[in-house]
């Protein structure tokens, strides 16, 4: 008989709060500001509905992290940001080319 493939479990990545507030602003930018006033500032209408479909996406990921992921791992995350050297802006830049 032949073996029956394990399914792994599925992992969530924690996302931060500050994502879905990126998330919530920009849907509310491009569906309010953008979308009724594309024609008047002389853009094609398309660009405000991508940019809502992709804020939208980022919301609906950022709702699945929060009712899926592991709790100890937003706290990880949350420690891990608070208890991080401050860099400064030309350091961060030479990070890169190192």
């Amino acid at each position: 008989m032949a073996k029956k493939k394990e399914l792994k479990k599925y992992r969530m990545a924690p996302l931060s709060g500050g994502y879905m507030a990126v998330s919530m602003m920009g849907f509310m930018i491009s569906a309010l500001l953008i979308i009724p006033k594309s024609e008047a500032w002389g853009i094609n209408k398309g660009w405000g509905v991508a940019f809502a479909l992709v804020f939208g996406t980022m919301f609906f990921a950022s709702m699945a992290s929060m009712t899926n992921a592991d709790p100890e791992l937003f706290v990880e995350l949350e420690t891990k940001k608070k208890n991080a050297p401050k860099r400064t802006l030309w350091e961060v830049i030479k990070s890169f080319f190192n």
